[in-house]
């Protein structure tokens, strides 16, 4: 959801606080009487009903207004009554480079929240539909074999070069410049003010939303919080190492487990020299289809196809065994459980724009110490390597001197933490919250990355949209996330205490 972009001398903006002040005085008018957007019947992937969808154009560059246009997708899942709430549910994806559109299934889970309010998706620039950045490196028939690479350079080079050619200025895609698209979005749908929902990567926009436009925003959710200053590029594999470590713990704390692999990253350690050479192949079926398919089999290799694997507590559990399997010979299991992962979000990711947002916003921001030390990591060193260079062929646009600082409001803040989440910690959380006076941080143990779709979380969702506050959140809901515990571990491909 997006539009041109309009100076603060627009009448639009008069309009849309005149309608403020309607909709608080009691006044009829609904959001769709004030809409500059045509919104026709859309559908959305894995979304059984059809919504309704528009775009909205705006530069690709603000400082060069009169310069190439690009089209913003704009998504409505309409509330389930003829006069909605002027103040819609605004959903933001991770990534950085999930579209929006493809968390459809989400926002239609929001059942209770949308007896009254609308759900809104925008795909970010450069992702689904709204002007998505593409070359043929990373085109459908390429993804998968990106997905298991280990040297992404070479083709995010090519990539480059390809949008380069097109036309099209990869340094504009960054995260200030879709806060800059979801508020002409905003006026385009005539909402004097939203809610706003952030996933991982989604609440670091929340977050600079919040802080660019503090009176347009009536409460937040954040899931899964990425703070302002985390590094992506970096910091990622430093989370998931330890959120890898904690689950050994619990490997040596299990008997049954304990038993299967007595040290488990020693048993690690076996598997990945076992696969060290660089001529090995690994012939496995691919779970989708059914084919025999064979890929390289390299040190770097089995580390990038384990730690996908962590994002879940439910695909975690099948570690163990994978790790056993590997330390046999065998990697075709770990190969297929990955790549059934890795195809699912090649689906959903534009991988370009995760570059112009990174390389923009998070290398630069990387000390030469912090290189020095994530260099040295015997299991990780040489990835971390190679995606960073990336960074040194991408184009860079140039943040806002304070992306990356502390956003503080009293706006009411729902914080939603997975216990086993392996990138967003619920220390990040706490970071957060320490500079949102008016919060809730709701820590579930047994979770992962991202706790809203299952169980209790709509509801939880619903409860606090609708009070924009804390007191009549469904304890039910709160007592199921706070006493989650994580499933057990599979020490054999059958299942838990299997041989």
């Amino acid at each position: 959801m997006a539009r041109s972009p309009l100076t603060a001398t627009n009448p639009l903006h008069a309009f849309a606080a005149v309608a403020m002040l309607a909709a608080l005085a009691g006044c009829a008018e609904s959001p769709a009487d004030r809409r500059e957007i045509a919104l026709e019947s859309c559908r959305l992937p894995r979304l059984a009903v059809a919504a309704q969808c528009g775009s909205v154009p705006v530069p690709e560059d603000r400082t060069r207004p009169d310069a190439r246009r690009i089209d913003i997708h704009v998504a409505v899942l309409p509330a389930n009554t003829l006069s909605p709430r002027a103040d819609p549910l605004l959903v933001l994806a991770g990534g950085p480079g999930q579209a929006a559109s493809t968390l459809a299934p989400f926002g239609a889970r929001l059942t209770e929240l949308r007896r009254t309010r609308d759900v809104v998706l925008v795909d970010q620039r450069g992702t689904g539909r709204s002007s998505p950045l593409r070359c043929d490196a990373y085109s459908d028939a390429e993804l998968e074999k990106a997905a298991l690479e280990t040297d992404p350079l070479p083709r995010a080079t090519r990539c480059a070069r390809e949008i380069a050619s097109q036309g099209v200025d990869a340094a504009q895609y960054t995260t200030a410049a879709f806060v800059a698209d979801l508020e002409a979005v905003r006026v385009a749908l005539g909402v004097p003010r939203w809610n706003l929902w952030g996933g991982s990567y989604g609440t670091r926009v929340a977050l600079d939303y919040l802080r660019r436009h503090p009176d347009r925003v009536r409460t937040v959710v954040l899931d899964g919080v990425a703070p302002p200053d985390l590094k992506v590029s970096l910091d990622v594999w430093m989370t998931r190492e330890r959120a890898l470590a904690a689950l050994f713990d619990r490997c040596r704390a299990a008997p049954a487990c304990a038993r299967a692999l007595p040290d488990p990253g020693a048993a690690l350690d076996r598997a990945i020299e076992r696969h060290a050479g660089v001529d090995r192949t690994i012939t496995f079926a691919n779970p989708a289809t059914g084919a025999i398919e064979r890929v390289p089999a390299s040190r770097d290799g089995v580390v990038a196809l384990l730690q996908p694997l962590l994002y879940s507590p439910e695909t975690a559990s099948l570690i163990p065994s994978l790790i056993a399997r590997a330390g046999a010979g065998d990697l075709a299991p770990l190969v297929a459980a990955t790549g059934a992962f890795a195809s699912n979000i090649a689906e959903t990711m534009n991988t370009p724009l995760h570059y112009s947002v990174t390389c923009a916003e998070d290398v630069p921001r990387i000390r030469a110490d912090e290189r020095a030390s994530a260099y040295a990591s015997p299991r990780t060193g040489s990835l971390v390597r190679a995606v960073l260079a990336v960074c040194d062929v991408w184009p860079r646009g140039t943040p806002p001197a304070d992306h990356a600082a502390a956003v503080e409001s009293a706006t009411p803040a729902l914080i939603l933490s997975g216990g086993l989440d392996p990138v967003t910690s619920p220390a990040y959380g706490e970071t957060v919250a320490r500079t949102l006076s008016n919060h809730r941080h709701i820590v579930a143990p047994g979770y992962g990355h991202i706790v809203s779709p299952p169980a209790g979380g709509p509801r939880l969702i619903s409860a606090f949209v609708d009070e924009a506050g804390f007191s009549t959140l469904p304890g039910d809901c709160v007592k199921l996330l706070e006493g989650s515990k994580a499933p057990a571990l599979w020490t054999g491909l059958l299942g838990p205490d299997a041989p």
